[in-house]
Order: structure tokens, then sequence, then C-alpha cells
């Protein structure tokens, strides 16, 4: 049959036809003798308009367009841990192995290597009645993840065939279930799920545990709950890309995503080098046995750029409907807006704000609406914790992307210049940060670190804001005019700032802290402000406690005791009670 459906028109990465009733909208398409993967976007009378995902170099009018007959997909099943593949969840390692360093177009590597053999185990037997979303076998994909196949959502039935236990491949049926009207459908080892439609769940549930990334100044004072969503706003060299490093090394989510969105090709590789040298604290296994990398670097097409974040979310949802705890990171949802703004722009349509689209907000909120902790079709618990990270240029967070971000997360890490240039790391600023989860974790810090945990938290929250005070009197007439008291507060606080907010990305006790020793230095702390304050307000001046080292001792705590000796805090309250007995024996 011969196709009548050719290329009109070719605008960057938008193609359009005419004159065609065959295509439906979102449907994925090929396009030209290389057969480009494409998306429909819009149908009018006369046009219908396709977003091409691969470069269009060389297409021309007249080339033909094919239509696949179903929505732009991605194949799930085992084979997706420890890959890496492109925003259209192609393989790069397989592409490699076959076209060399860089992507061919139109090129058509399977996603999933259908010719490995997997260990599968059948939870099933004959005549057992199966919903969407319960699990038929288990296998496992890496040491430490097992993987659940499922029955896809929408279709339920009666087993009418069991194969035995054994080695089977992706295509491979294991098996046979019979639904109401009596048609037979075949479960094989993997299914197809369209990216832009979100998977279903039984029940949204409360995020009431917080996601534990063993950074400080995020696990104490801006938690972020499984199944929350964050963003991580910040100018040029703040430490977007580190701080979602170090959360993707340290969280104790069960599956990393981690969606290298438009960045820079360094950056990229830097995580592929990191990540597979890394060991996970967890499971003591490398690190990538849990991990899924989606390379989608700023010199690969821009379309693609747009698809890769639901590639990503698809994935996430995926593994969370078997009962995982997922963590997407999202670098940067703003390369993503400016691949948006520049389709819309392709698409001659009317630009809002900074040229962005007028559809940029319903666009971010569909996206950060996908995570959540859910209860599965198959009844077990699982979560996606979205964390995206937001580049404002020249780190005006009045511009679009990061104004419409902040109406759809709940936790706000911003990142502060001024805090980067002076080797402050992580640079997120306690003024400008905020999380809404603070109140829905309360019951869990009480429960499971201290029941003083969040008062104590508050306490340091009030300290560093009146910082925040005093140092505006302290710019225009210097510190020395502060009464004692007052000075005690800027002490405190620069002791917070060193000891217990900035943390060592490279030291082995600092680059991940249990919440028990943050809680315990939390305690030290606010003990020796107590200690200290009683001084002060029995008439000791400031230079008098001053020279006592106590101030530098706490401040490195961080590095001097390791993180499972927690016992050695009791030395460290013994030296304040002596350094108060000190003071007073030496001033009375």
């Amino acid at each position: 049959m011969e196709n009548n459906n050719v290329i009109y028109g070719i605008n960057g990465p938008v193609v359009t036809v005419k004159n065609t009733d065959s295509f439906e909208m979102m449907e994925m398409v090929h396009v030209g003798k290389q057969k480009l993967v494409g998306e429909i976007i819009g149908i009018t009378d006369d046009i219908t308009t396709i977003q091409v995902y691969e470069e269009t170099t060389g297409l021309k009018p007249g080339d033909p367009v094919e239509g696949t007959g179903a929505p732009m997909n991605v194949l799930l099943g085992p084979g997706i841990i420890d890959n890496i593949f492109d925003g259209i969840e192609r393989p790069l390692k397989a592409i490699e192995e076959e076209a060399g360093a860089f992507i061919n177009r139109g090129s058509s590597v399977s996603a999933l290597d259908d010719k490995k053999l997997w260990n599968v185990t059948m939870k099933v037997k004959v005549g057992d009645k199966l919903e969407g979303g319960q699990i038929y076998a288990t296998l496992p994909e890496t040491p430490i993840i097992e993987h659940r196949l499922m029955v896809p959502p929408e279709l339920s039935g009666e087993v009418v065939k069991v194969n035995p236990n054994g080695d089977y491949k992706l295509f491979d049926t294991v098996v046979v279930i019979k639904d109401d009207e009596g048609v037979e459908h075949n479960l094989t080892l993997c299914q197809q799920w369209p990216i832009r439609t979100s998977r279903p769940v039984k029940e949204r549930l409360t995020s009431s545990v917080p996601l534990i990334t063993g950074q400080r100044v995020i696990d104490t004072l801006f938690p972020i709950a499984k199944g929350g969503t964050a963003a991580i706003p910040g100018g040029f060299g703040t430490g977007k890309t580190m701080t979602q490093h170090q959360l993707a090394k340290w969280c104790d989510a069960d599956i990393i995503i981690y969606v290298g969105c438009g960045e820079r090709g360094n950056e990229m590789s830097q995580v592929l080098e990191e990540f597979s040298e890394l060991i996970d604290p967890k499971s003591g296994n490398p690190l990538m046995d849990r991990t899924v990398l989606i390379a989608n670097t700023s010199n690969m097409p821009v379309a693609a750029r747009e698809a890769s974040i639901y590639t990503g979310l698809t994935l996430a949802e995926y593994y969370r409907d078997m009962g995982y705890h997922v963590a997407i990171m999202a670098d940067s949802t703003s390369r993503w807006a400016e691949a948006l703004r520049e389709l819309s722009g392709r698409l001659e349509e009317m630009p809002a704000e900074e040229g962005f689209p007028a559809y940029l907000a319903s666009r971010l909120s569909a996206f950060y609406e996908r995570a959540g902790m859910m209860q599965t079709l198959c009844g077990a618990e699982g979560s996606v914790s979205i964390i995206g990270a937001v580049s404002p240029q020249g780190g005006d967070f009045s511009e679009p992307v990061t104004m419409n971000t902040k109406r759809f997360v709940r936790c706000f890490w911003g990142l502060d210049k001024s805090l980067a240039y002076a080797r402050h790391f992580p640079a997120i600023h306690w003024l400008t940060s905020y999380s809404e989860y603070l109140q829905d974790l309360s019951p869990w810090y009480k429960d499971h670190v201290n029941k003083n945990f969040v008062d104590m938290r508050n306490q340091l929250m009030g300290i560093l804001n009146s910082e925040s005070s005093l140092m505006e009197i302290v710019k225009l007439i210097g510190s020395d005019v502060l009464p004692d008291d007052q000075k005690l507060t800027l002490e405190i606080a620069r002791v917070i700032r060193l000891g217990f907010l900035q943390q060592n990305a490279f030291h082995p006790q600092d680059t991940s802290v249990p919440l028990a020793k943050q809680q315990k230095m939390m305690e030290t702390i606010l003990y020796l402000y107590e200690k200290s304050k009683a001084l002060v307000s029995m008439g000791m001046p400031m230079s008098v406690l001053k020279e006592d080292k106590i101030f530098d001792r706490v401040i490195s705590i961080k590095y001097d005791v390791e993180n499972d000796r927690l016992d050695k805090f009791d030395d460290y309250k013994k030296a304040i009670d002596k350094f108060y007995d000190d003071v007073i024996a030496r001033n009375a």
C-alpha cells in the first residue's frame, strides 16, 4: 500500500504534513527515510504538526511519514537499572557498540536487551484471578533490586497457563490469562506505557516519612518527605548539580533515576564516572545497581530534552508500582522549559513572560503532581520523590521558571551565590529556603529520633534569624558596640554555620551524616549556648569566654566524632561543663 502522507514543511524539530486524517494526537510516528522518531502535537483541518526527537538535517518535503498507531511510549521491563538511556529511552551503551561515540539518526536499537536470559520465579498458578498491577513473577534484576513483573494496569482475567520457573528472554511468554470476553493475553517479561500518562494507583497517601539524605541542612532544617517535591534553584556555580549528586548518592530511596536534561556533557560524564565507582552505603554493592541514568545533554536534539523528563518519570512510576521508593533528580527543569520555549516559538504560539509559552505553569504542575506516596495496585506502598534543579539566569529567583516551580513544590532549597563563593557548601541559604513538610514530619522525628528534635531545630533557626538582624547593625557600626548577649548570639550562629550547616563532601565522616549524629550535634551546640548564656548573664564578657577554644572545638565535632561513635558526645558535654567551671573559677 502506497503511503500518501509526506512532509510538507520543516522548521527545525517541527515538521508538518498537509491534508491527512491518518494520525491521532500524541501518536508516535516515523519521519523520513531514516525513520526518525516523532510525535503528533497538533492537528487542524489541513495541517498535522509533528515534533521530531532527532536532528532533522537532510529531511526534505515529499519524504514519507508513517504512523505507528500508538502513543509515544517506553518499554518497561528488566534491564532498566544500571543502564544509560537518551531522552527517548534509547540505550546509549548498546548504540555505542553498534555505531560508535555518536548516535546515528533513526537508530532503532531495542531499549532493553532482548537476548539476555533472566531467571524468572512464578508467583501465580492456573485458576488464579489477576487484576491490573498484580505481580505474577519475580526475577533478580541486580544484586539488590528484585524486579516484579506486573499485569498491565488495564488488563485483568484468569490464569490459564503458567510456564515453569527458569530462564526466559524479554519477549518470552511466561503466563497466559483469559479476560472476561474469553480473549487470551500473553504476559511476557515487559510491557509498554505512554510517557505522558501517569500510571494508575489505588490511593494517594499522605507523606509522613522523611527522605533522609545525610545532608544536615536538608534533614534538619528543610526536610523533604518520601513522595515529596523539592526545587534547587541557584545561579551558575552555586552547586545545583553537586547537591543533586550528593542526594543521589546518599538519600535512602531504593532506586535513583538521574535525568540530565540539557546539562553540559562534562557534568553528565562526571555522573557516569563517579556513580560507577561509588559503593552504595546500604548494601555495599556498586551504586549503579540501583541507579538509572537518562542523559540528554545540551548538544542533543532539543525536542528530546522535552521528552526526557517524562521518560524518567514513567520509569520511576513503574518501579513505584512494584512497591519501591524512587527518587528522581531532574537536572535541570530550566533547560526543559527552554526546550518548550524553542518549540513554542517554532509553532508561532503567542509568547508569555520572557518568551516562555503561556502553558509553562500547567506543564510544570503536571510534572510535579506525578510525585507522591501511593498505595499501588498490588497493595504495596511506593513513592516517587521529585527533586528538580532550576537554573535562573543570573541567580534571579523572580524569573518565570523559578516562580512557577515555587507554586507547585513544597520544598525550596535556595542556593546562594555569596555562600558558594565563600566555599560554604551545600550553599542552601537558611533565610530564603523553606520546607512545608516540617509539620507533617514532626511526629516521625519525635518517635524515631528525639522528642525534642523539632524544638531544637526551631531554636537553631531562631539564632540564625537573630544573627541576620544583628549583621545589619554590625555592617553599619561594627560588632564592638553590641552588648555581650548579642555578641554571644553572633558567636553561636558562627558555630552553627561552620560546624553544622557547612558540610564537606570529600570527608568520609562528613559527606553523609545519620540523623542520630545530627541530633547530637544540635544538642551539643545548644548546650554550649545555654552555658555561655548563663556566664554572660553573670556579667562575664565575651572576650573572656573566647579565651577558651571551646567554640572552635565544637565546630570540629563534624570531623572528630565518627558517625558510629556517638558516645564521644559525652566528652564534649564534659568539656563544656569544664569550660563553664573554669571561667567562673578564673573570674571569681
